[in-house]
C-alpha cells in the first residue's frame, strides 16, 4: 500500500533575541523538529542599526554534530572560529562550518556596517559523518538563474539542472526565491524528499495555500511538484531532504544521539575541553552552556 503524505503543519516563528538583535525562530518547534536534516532555522532581521548602536555580537561558543549553515541577505558579518578561519560572509554568500566533534566560533557584526538581515540554518550531521573533524568552508559564488520571473539561487544540492558546490552529507536542499514582481512557478519535487518553505520577504503561497512574512509551511513528503506564488517584493527559503532515519537530540548548540550525550558535550565545554580550541583574535569569555535538566 502507497504511504500517504505527510499532513501540512504552518510554523509561525518565535521572536527571540541573539547577540543583541531580535530573530524569528522556526526550527525546531514542537510542531516539526526536521525537515531532513534541517534542524534549525533563525531569520535574523532585517535590522537596522543607529549610529552607535553595537549590532549584533555572539561571543565565542561550541558546537558538536551539526554544520552551521550562514545566507546572508543584507550587511556583513564576521565569522572567526578555533580553527583559526577569519572570514566576512557578504549578501549571497554562503558560511558553511562542520563542527563535527567539536569546534567554538564567534559571530559579528563588521565594523562599519548598519544593516543585517540574515537565515542562519542548522544540519543535523549523519552517524558517519558527526564525529569528523571540524571543517570551515566559504562560497562566494552559487548557481543563480531566472525563471516564470522568479530570481533562483541554488543554496545545496541540485535543482534546474544546476548543482551546488555547497558540501553536505546526507541528501539535502535549500534554495532562494526572490520576485520584484507577482509570479508564479511550478517546481519538480523530489517524492523520496520532504520539504519548507519559509518566507524571508513578503508573502507567497504554496498550491493556493498562503504563507505569510516569518511563516514556514511544512509541505510534507510524497510530492512530485509544487506551485509556488510569489507576491511582489517576496523572497522565501525552499528546503528539502531525505528524512533521517537516525534519532536527533538538541540542547542548545549541540545535536547528539542521547540525553547522556548531550550531558557530556555540555560537561566538555562548561570544563575547558581542549576538543573546542580557542577562537582567534577573540579575548571574550566563553559563553557558558546551560545545564540540562
Amino acid at each position: 500500500m502507497a504511504m500517504l503524505p505527510a499532513p501540512r503543519q504552518r510554523i509561525s516563528a518565535r521572536v527571540t533575541d541573539v547577540g543583541g538583535i531580535g530573530v524569528s525562530r522556526a526550527l525546531p518547534v514542537r510542531e516539526r523538529r526536521l525537515i531532513g536534516a534541517w534542524c534549525f532555522l533563525d531569520h535574523a532581521g532585517p535590522a537596522v542599526f543607529e549610529r552607535g548602536q553595537e549590532g549584533m555580537h555572539v561571543g565565542p561558543h561550541p558546537h558538536v554534530g551539526l554544520q552551521t549553515f550562514t545566507w546572508m541577505l543584507d550587511g556583513e558579518v564576521l565569522h572567526r572560529d578555533s580553527l583559526g578561519y577569519r572570514q566576512i560572509v557578504r549578501p549571497g554568500q554562503v558560511n558553511l562550518m562542520t563542527a563535527g566533534c567539536g569546534i567554538a566560533h564567534s559571530e559579528d557584526t563588521a565594523p562599519g556596517h548598519t544593516r543585517l538581515h540574515a537565515a542562519q540554518l542548522w544540519i543535523a550531521l549523519p552517524d558517519a559523518a558527526r564525529n569528523m573533524p571540524p571543517r570551515f568552508d566559504h562560497y562566494p559564488e552559487l548557481p543563480q538563474w531566472q525563471k516564470d520571473a522568479i530570481d533562483f539561487t541554488l543554496l545545496v544540492g541540485d535543482a534546474g539542472g544546476h548543482s551546488a558546490p555547497t558540501m553536505h552529507f546526507s541528501p539535502l536542499l535549500g534554495i532562494d526565491m526572490r520576485a520584484s514582481s507577482e509570479a508564479t512557478t511550478i517546481l519538480p519535487l523530489r517524492p523520496d524528499f520532504e520539504y519548507g518553505a519559509f518566507v524571508l520577504e513578503g508573502e507567497a503561497a504554496a498550491d493556493d495555500e498562503s504563507i505569510a512574512l516569518n511563516e514556514l509551511l511544512y509541505l510534507g513528503d510524497g510530492l512530485e511538484s509544487v506551485r509556488l506564488t510569489l507576491k511582489k517584493g517576496a523572497r522565501i527559503l525552499l528546503l528539502g531532504g531525505a528524512k533521517l532515519s537516525e534519532p536527533v537530540m538538541m540542547w542548545w548548540n549541540f545535536v547528539g544521539r542521547s540525553k547522556a550525550e548531550l550531558q557530556a558535550f555540555v560537561s566538555a565545554w562548561n570544563s575547558g575541553d581542549p576538543r573546542f580550541g580557542r577562537v582567534a583574535d577573540d579575548e571574550r569569555a566563553p559563553t557558558r552552556s546551560p545545564v540540562m535538566p
